[in-house]
């Protein structure tokens, strides 16, 4: 296992046996309850998850490293950000496609600017749930989250991409 992810795999070890005992030690089988709903999650998710990870090992060798670089590298600047959130904005699915994708073009050569407007902006704009928010809340409430929201995502990853420069 990656250093990366050791002290997050540890700590999520911890909260979930912590929950396993607590649910065993109500003594109402809820132990048993959580662990098969956490199975029927896994067998939902796995075949996303896979999936994702397969994309994002492929767009680390499937982009050349100065098609990256030059479009949504570090040097791209405000082009890059541009890019990251209008593509963050068109990604579709939950965090289990677009954190990997993000992971994936970081490790690629993406610039850490360009990677934080892609994840705000698939976070706060997703195109994708739109049209469910409209249903909920109506176009009113629509329109003006989004225009509360919309310099954020180019805002973050300029912010980003100063700091990347400036903090070791």
């Amino acid at each position: 296992m990656g250093g990366r992810m050791l002290w997050p795999t540890l700590i999520m070890a911890v909260l979930a046996l912590a929950a396993l005992v607590m649910g065993y030690l109500r003594g109402q089988g809820q132990h048993v309850l959580g662990l098969k709903a956490g199975w029927k999650m896994t067998v939902e998710i796995l075949p996303l998850l896979v999936f994702a990870f397969v994309l994002a090992g492929m767009v680390q060798v499937l982009i050349p490293q100065e098609s990256i670089g030059r479009w949504i590298g570090q040097e791209a600047g405000i082009k890059g950000i541009l890019i990251g959130t209008l593509t963050g904005a068109l990604t579709p699915g939950g965090p289990y496609v677009s954190l990997p994708l993000a992971a994936g073009l970081l490790r690629a050569g993406a610039g850490i600017g360009t990677m934080v407007a892609f994840l705000t902006a698939w976070s706060l704009w997703a195109v994708a749930r739109i049209p469910m928010e409209v249903g909920i809340m109506g176009w009113r409430f629509t329109l003006i989250r989004i225009t509360c929201t919309f310099f954020f995502p180019p805002l973050a990853g300029l912010m980003a991409h100063v700091l990347a420069r400036t903090v070791p």
